[in-house]
């Protein structure tokens, strides 16, 4: 009796704190309109099932994987010019299950099916005037650089590489490369040399796109300079084409082989004939981060690249032809991508060049409510940073359009769910995704028909067989683990460039649990099937044998009023490990003996004694990633006395020089 009447009290107290951590829930109309709901209902009538909810749904998308992804295709109305004779020959064959047999498709054809006069595009470039082009003009503005590149010798399996800005030209290039079966990679112009060579040196393009410059902080930066050092060292570019944009007509004397973009296609092709190819021919090369080696050269399929952002944004996200979509991306982030894939819906999407703060902190949520944005895709650091400026959209802008508010890059901490519901809006979903270039996708993210909890993403994604593993390969629930999917899923990586063995895929997946997909996240998955991201495990820290995520560290540090940002370390010594802070103080305030005894204070009430740190210093600031990501591991490098030698993968890669010594 006194153990029933504890169980009642401890799952009562649950509950209360359950509800009481909900910021967000959809009405009845919201989840039974949305296409998540209808979708589950269609696998209910095709196959006489009950599926109740979304746990239900879930249970049997990973229970009948070939049977979810054939309904998908059938329900996405994929264009299709040969049907599959099966969709997966082994689902549990990691790697190297095969998708889709027989069927044929092209990627771009799937992307520009709609060809109207309504707008498929918006772009924004800093200090620019707003630029659209319709459904139509894109479709034609494609149609004219397919044939210009295959004029220029462009065949199927050929590289053609972009080294842009976020602007339609790279959309358009990309389609059009898609169209004709070559392969597309792009790097964002804010990389160094070092940096596009690292991976174009890789992949060695035939032709590549470039702008002439681009615009940030209310100052132009010419690339022309920075292209012809990459060409000095890329001599497989037959052609290089050069988009205006910092100028109109930007002298082309010293660039090789070189034409302007609307010489280029200044042509009357009105059609496009799509090249019909398999669901896995090349569609992609993507690339690792690269700060602690050579970037893996990461190859993706058109048809499962398709597949899956058609699952993810029709379905986790609930976007339609209706929406606006935005995400502030560059060129060199998976996010352009899946951005990009919009367009198979039929949605509008907003492109932005630029800094997110110009030419104020308020920048993007007034361009939000100028174009009417209804889908908002950012980075916790913008989040973060939002809050730190003391921006309160609620009460500057009416933001009425926005209904979904998507989160990437790095984990959300609670404190940025706080912020997103009190100060920009109540009434909106606010979905933090992760998943990762290696997958071109989400292994979880956002729900139409689920409760946003503080701090969590909202559940694991349809048909991905996703779990939390110790170190003996059990599944853990409640408990912090290793990110692992079980299942093989369409946007695995076909295969690495340049690695005609597999070997270096196998050992980036594979090595640590045979035959099941080993991310290097550190997740929590709970009992109602909510996420908790807790940073890179390849960066957990490790202090006398008990693992510990960075991100439980940063929860609490970064709320401080006294501190703007942080890095957490393990540093090795006397065969321990010994954790280390790096604070970046907020202007005005100094790190003395009284401000750490207070963090590590709060470390201990919040976290465990476990989690405090050994070592507090302050630093001038802390190293990031171009695509928003904090740098642990360049760091723990520099800490040890290793050399970095990929800094171009940086956005501010002098902040390393400030680890220098300081230990």
């Amino acid at each position: 009796m006194i153990l029933w009447l504890k169980s009642v009290i401890f799952k009562g107290n649950l509950r209360d704190f359950e509800m009481k951590n909900i910021l967000w829930k959809p009405t009845r109309e919201q989840i039974q309109g949305s296409q998540m709901y209808k979708f589950k209902e269609f696998i209910n009538t095709k196959h006489n099932l009950n599926l109740k909810n979304f746990n239900d749904f879930y249970d049997w998308s990973i229970n009948y994987i070939d049977i979810f992804w054939k309904y998908l295709w059938i329900y996405a109305d994929i264009i299709h010019s040969k049907k599959f004779s099966q969709v997966v020959d082994n689902a549990i064959k990691m790697p190297g299950a095969k998708w889709f047999s027989g069927a044929r498709l092209n990627f771009a054809e799937n992307l520009l099916r709609r060809r109207d006069n309504k707008t498929a595009i918006i772009f924004r470039g800093e200090g620019q005037p707003i630029r659209k082009l319709s459904y139509n003009k894109l479709y034609s503005d494609v149609a004219k650089t397919a044939t210009a590149l295959k004029d220029a010798g462009v065949d199927k399996g050929d590289r053609v590489a972009g080294f842009l800005p976020n602007m339609p030209e790279s959309i358009i290039a990309m389609l059009a490369a898609s169209s004709i079966g070559a392969i597309w990679s792009s790097s964002s112009p804010d990389f160094g040399i070092k940096g596009v060579l690292d991976r174009f040196k890789q992949i060695e393009p035939k032709v590549l796109f470039a702008a002439n410059g681009y615009f940030y902080n209310g100052k132009p930066h010419d690339s022309l300079e920075k292209l012809k050092g990459i060409l000095h060292e890329l001599p497989s570019v037959q052609k290089v084409i050069v988009i205006p944009y910092s100028e109109k007509k930007p002298n082309l004397h010293s660039i090789k082989n070189s034409i302007l973009f609307p010489d280029f296609i200044n042509n009357d092709v009105k059609d496009i004939k799509f090249e019909q190819l398999s669901f896995d021919h090349p569609l992609y090369i993507m690339y690792s981060s690269g700060t602690t080696g050579l970037p893996k050269s990461i190859v993706h399929g058109a048809g499962g690249t398709l597949l899956q952002h058609v699952k993810e944004l029709r379905l986790h996200c609930d976007i339609t032809e209706d929406d606006t979509v935005f995400y502030f991306t560059t060129c060199g982030w998976m996010m352009w991508n899946w951005l990009v894939t919009n367009l198979a819906i039929g949605a509008t999407l907003v492109l932005y060049d630029g800094s997110p703060f110009f030419p104020d902190s308020n920048a993007m949520w007034d361009m939000a409510d100028k174009l009417g944005i209804t889908v908002f895709g950012t980075s916790a650091k913008f989040i973060a940073a939002s809050e730190g400026a003391n921006n309160i959209p609620k009460e500057t802008n009416d933001l009425s359009k926005m209904r979904l508010i998507l989160s990437t890059g790095s984990p959300l901490m609670e404190e940025n769910f706080d912020y997103i519901y009190r100060d920009v809006k109540k009434d909106v979903q606010l979905a933090s995704i992760s998943g990762g270039t290696d997958i071109i996708s989400c292994f979880a993210g956002g729900n139409p028909m689920l409760p946003v909890y503080r701090g969590e993403l909202q559940c694991s994604g349809l048909a991905m067989d996703v779990d939390a593993f110790d170190n003996n390969g059990n599944s853990m629930r409640n408990t912090k683990g290793e990110l692992v999917c079980k299942k093989a899923f369409p946007s695995m990586p076909i295969y690495f460039w340049n690695d005609p063995d597999g070997q270096k895929y196998h050992n980036a997946y594979f090595n640590q649990f045979e035959g099941i997909w080993y991310h290097g996240d550190y997740i929590e998955i709970n009992d109602h099937g909510g996420v908790t991201i807790y940073g890179r495990s390849d960066a957990t820290l490790n202090p006398g044998g008990v693992r510990i995520g960075t991100a439980e560290i940063y929860r609490v540090v970064e709320q401080m009023p006294e501190i703007s940002d942080s890095l957490v370390i393990g540093v090795q010594s006397d065969g321990d490990e010994l954790v280390a802070l790096f604070l970046k103080m907020n202007n005005g305030e100094i790190l003395d003996d009284n401000l750490i005894n207070q963090i590590k204070s709060s470390i201990r009430k919040n976290c465990t004694p476990r989690h405090i740190p050994s070592i507090v210093k302050s630093v001038e600031d802390i190293p990031y990633t171009i695509s928003g990501k904090k740098v642990e591991l360049a760091v723990k490098k520099i800490l040890h006395g290793e050399e970095v030698t990929n800094k171009d993968a940086l956005s501010n890669p002098e902040a390393l020089d400030c680890f220098k010594d300081i230990l």
